[in-house]
């Protein structure tokens, strides 16, 4: 009873609202959780949570253990990530305890504010350079990634113009051309950086939302036709990007240079062929694969757990996808649409992010600095997909009210 009341409490504090204390009342009552969240949704996402969670510690055990950085500890880095998971799963619980209403409300701010970190991150001698890129500002012992938090604030933004927009979506002048201009100055800011990944991740999610909500079709087949000629433009134009498509292209003409990292990569799913050499059995990690713990933790799955590991986090990242599509839909047929439309911008998110990383791991795209969703080790990253899953979860609450009467 003490829970549920301080769940009530918390809700009634956030929310201000009258329906707030039944909020709390239903999640005090355990045999109705599984019927006010989709089950499968949930599950799915903790499976990949959990599973990240030991790839991340056995993908950087090796690194950690000999390295000065982190004063040779083995625990370095999964202790870490363990502790950014439990900054996440708090911060998700904060974030459902807002009605969407509220979050429509926020986007705008959100956005703006997003745009503003992404505006201070460049500033010299405050965002902090690793590695060549200008990603990060440092909040102490940890470093905040700005555009980790603009895919959320880019979500709930283009879902939010979308339904105030809904009359001129057939409009390019008026529905289509200021959205592209603002995620034109969005994606300078990244490039500045430089993000790519982001930035395409970023544009994929605006413009896809701008897709489900009804923009004009011709409009957007020109929009496709234009960020192609865009993106290819943006390779040709910068060295080291066509360094890395060079490189993707043929990982072994280079196996120690431009494809070094693909080429390892490739090692690994070869090596794990259907069954895996075993669970922190891995070679690649031994300081051979670069980044083993971040952007090719797919690649150690692959060797410790071969080709059924690998189905299995295909299977889970396809299911999270496809209930958040569901709900999304759902939530559109009961006239919620600014609800309904970010839950499927954040499955793009989710779907997007997660194939170019398996894509980039498995030789089929260019190298990228692409986290998998979920898994990967980073405190941002983390934090805001446990963010954005919580609005999802949202989402399919108040769908679930609404279905059996209950103004949420």
């Amino acid at each position: 009873m003490k829970l549920g009341s301080s769940l009530t409490n918390m809700f009634a504090t956030v929310s201000g609202k009258s329906a707030a204390p039944r909020v709390g009342d239903r999640f005090a009552r355990g045999g109705s959780f599984m019927r006010e969240l989709d089950p499968l949704l949930i599950w799915s996402a903790v499976g990949l949570l959990l599973l990240g969670l030991v790839m991340v510690y056995s993908a950087s055990i090796a690194i950690a253990e000999g390295s000065r950085f982190t004063n040779y500890q083995p625990y370095y880095f999964v202790a870490r990530h363990a502790v950014f998971m439990a900054i996440g799963v708090g911060c998700g619980l904060l974030a459902f305890q807002l009605p969407m209403a509220r979050w429509q409300q926020l986007a705008m701010p959100l956005f703006v504010a997003g745009v503003v970190l992404l505006i201070v991150v460049l500033i010299p001698g405050v965002g902090r350079e690793v590695n060549g890129a200008q990603r990060w500002l440092s909040l102490g012992p940890v470093n905040l990634q700005p555009s980790e938090l603009m895919k959320i604030f880019a979500a709930l933004y283009a879902a939010d113009y979308t339904v105030r927009k809904l009359d001129a979506m057939s409009s390019f002048k008026r529905g289509f051309l200021p959205m592209m201009a603002v995620i034109l100055f969005v994606g300078f800011l990244l490039l500045r950086e430089p993000d790519f990944g982001a930035f395409v991740v970023i544009t994929t999610i605006a413009f896809g939302v701008l897709f489900l909500g009804g923009v004009n079709g011709r409009v957007f087949a020109l929009l496709a036709i234009a960020a192609v000629i865009g993106f290819v433009t943006l390779i040709l134009i910068s060295p080291y990007r066509l360094e890395r498509v060079l490189g993707f292209m043929d990982p072994w003409k280079d196996a120690f240079g431009k494809g070094y990292q693909l080429s390892h990569a490739l090692i690994a799913f070869g090596r794990g062929e259907w069954f895996g050499v075993g669970l922190g059995a891995s070679v690649e990690k031994l300081f051979y694969l670069p980044e083993a713990h971040t952007d090719f933790l797919l690649a150690v799955i692959a060797e410790e757990l071969g080709f059924v590991g690998i189905i299995a986090v295909i299977a889970m990242f396809a299911l999270l996808v496809q209930r958040a599509f569901v709900i999304g839909r759902e939530a559109i047929r009961l006239e919620r649409y600014f609800a309904g439309l970010v839950a499927q911008g954040i499955g793009l998110w989710i779907g997007v992010q997660s194939f170019i990383n398996m894509g980039v791991n498995m030789g089929l795209l260019p190298t990228k600095g692409l986290t998998l969703p979920l898994m990967s080790f980073g405190g941002s990253s983390i934090v805001a997909n446990c963010i954005a899953l919580a609005i999802l979860l949202r989402c399919d609450w108040e769908v679930r009210q609404l279905k059996r009467g209950v103004q949420p």
